[in-house]
């Protein structure tokens, strides 16, 4: 099933923000929160991350 594209960005920002928010606790805690929280695989998390992080430093 192909996801919208709206709902993917919005994932995205809640993960940046979330990161942002909670940058005191270790990655791996906040990324763990993050799939409870979202039901999402670690690694899936990692990735979001991962493009935000090359998506902020273009802009």
């Amino acid at each position: 099933m192909k996801r919208s594209r709206t709902l993917l960005d919005k994932r995205r920002d809640f993960v940046m923000n979330y990161l942002n928010t909670n940058q005191a606790k270790q990655m791996k805690v906040v990324v763990a929160e993050l799939s409870d929280s979202l039901f999402l695989t670690e690694r899936t998390i990692y990735t979001i991350i991962n493009e935000g992080l090359s998506t902020d430093a273009r802009a």
